[in-house]
C-alpha cells in the first residue's frame, strides 16, 4: 500500500475494526472444522475460507499499523481453540456453516463500500467484497455437486403484466391473505437457510458451553431461532411451498468444548446483529402487513438476544471496545 497522510474516517475505522473481529473469530473456528474434515471437497473450500480470512487480516493489520491504530486482541487458536476436543458437527454442516457466515460478511463488506473515502481502504473493501463473492459462486457449486443445496421455491411465470386494484394487497393479519409474491418468498427462504445454520450452530455450542449462563444463553437462542424457523416456514406451507430442512441432525452428541466461551458468545452477538440487517431487508421488500408484523418481532426478539449476550461480555470482561468519539463530557469532569 502506498502511504497516506489521510487519516482514518469513522466509517472506515468502525468497518475495519469490525471486519477484523469477525474474521480473527473465523479463522478460529475454521481451524478447529479442517482438524476434523473428512471430505477432501470440503476441505478444500474449508481451506479457501480460512485463506481468505487470513488475507483480510493481514491486509486491514497494514492499515492499521500505518496509521498507528491498535490492533485488536480479538481471537487466537492458542487461547480460544481446542484442537484436541472431538468433532461437533458433521462435514455437510460445513458447507451450510460457510454459506451462513460469508453472507453475513458479504452483507458487512457490501454496505462498507460506499463509505469508505480514503483509497487503500475502499480498494481493501473492494477486494475482500468481490473475493467473497467468488467464494459464494465456489461454495454454492459445492453445495449443488454434493446434493446439499436447498434451492429457493419455484412460482409459474406470470402470463401478462397486471396491476393491483385494491388496498387489500397489503393485507394479512385480517381476512384472506394474497398469495406471497417473489421477493416475499425469496426472503423467507433466505432467513430460513440462515435460520437453520444458526440454530444448529447454537446446538451445538449449548452442549459445549463451560459457564451455566453461556449454556442458558445458547438454550435461548436455540428456542428463538426455532421459533423464527416456524412462523416462516408456516408462511411459505400456507402458500403451498417448501421450506428449508433443519440441520439438528449434523451436530454430534459431545460435550467437550472445542471454542472458548468467550469466541461463542461474540459469535452469536456477532450473527445475530447480521440478522437484524437480513430481517430488515425483508421486511422493506414485502407488501403484505402480517409479514411486516412477523420480521418486526423477530428483530426485537434478536435485539434482546444480543444485548444480553453483551451483558454476559461485559459482566465477564471479554467485551473488546470498538472506536469511540472522544467524551467531552469526562474531560470537562476529570478537570
Amino acid at each position: 500500500m502506498k502511504p497516506t497522510n489521510e487519516q482514518l474516517t469513522t466509517a472506515e475505522m468502525g468497518k475495519l475494526w469490525a471486519v477484523y473481529m469477525g474474521n480473527s473469530m473465523a479463522i478460529c473456528v475454521l481451524t478447529y472444522y479442517q482438524k476434523h474434515c473428512q471430505d477432501p471437497d470440503i476441505m478444500e473450500i474449508l481451506k479457501k475460507a480460512k485463506g481468505l480470512s487470513e488475507k483480510i487480516i493481514t491486509g486491514i493489520t497494514e492499515v492499521f499499523k500505518k496509521d498507528n491504530f491498535p490492533i485488536p486482541i480479538g481471537f487466537d487458536v492458542k487461547k480460544d481453540v481446542n484442537l484436541d476436543a472431538p468433532r461437533l458437527f458433521a462435514d455437510e454442516f460445513y458447507l451450510h456453516y460457510l454459506k451462513y457466515t460469508a453472507k453475513a460478511g458479504l452483507s458487512l463488506y457490501s454496505t462498507a463500500i460506499p463509505m469508505m473515502i480514503r483509497k487503500d481502504v475502499r480498494e481493501l473493501i473492494l477486494t475482500i467484497d468481490h473475493n467473497t463473492i467468488q467464494f459464494l459462486v465456489a461454495l454454492n457449486e459445492i453445495l449443488e455437486n454434493k446434493g446439499y443445496l436447498t434451492k429457493p421455491p419455484i412460482i409459474p411465470i406470470p402470463k401478462e403484466v397486471s396491476f393491483v386494484e385494491k388496498q387489500s394487497y397489503l393485507a394479512g393479519f385480517l381476512g384472506d391473505a394474497r398469495p406471497l409474491h417473489a421477493l416475499e418468498i425469496a426472503h423467507l427462504q433466505d432467513n430460513l437457510e440462515n435460520n437453520v445454520a444458526s440454530k444448529g450452530l447454537l446446538i451445538g455450542f449449548s452442549q459445549v458451553a463451560t459457564h451455566k449462563k453461556v449454556r442458558e444463553f445458547m438454550q435461548r437462542g436455540v428456542e428463538i431461532t426455532h421459533d423464527h424457523i416456524k412462523d416462516a416456514r408456516e408462511k411459505l406451507n400456507e402458500n403451498n411451498l417448501p421450506g428449508h430442512p433443519l440441520l439438528d441432525d449434523l451436530v454430534e452428541p459431545s460435550s467437550i468444548p472445542p471454542f472458548s466461551d468467550k469466541l461463542m458468545v461474540f459469535h452469536k452477538i456477532d450473527m445475530f446483529s447480521m440478522k437484524i440487517r437480513s430481517y430488515a431487508n425483508a421486511m422493506s421488500t414485502n407488501g403484505r402487513r402480517d409479514l411486516g408484523m412477523m420480521y418486526g418481532k423477530f428483530i426485537i426478539d434478536v435485539g434482546k438476544f444480543a444485548e444480553d449476550g453483551a451483558n454476559i461480555m461485559i459482566d465477564e470482561h471479554w467485551f473488546e471496545k470498538p472506536p469511540h468519539a472522544v467524551d467531552r463530557k469526562a474531560l470537562l469532569d476529570d478537570r
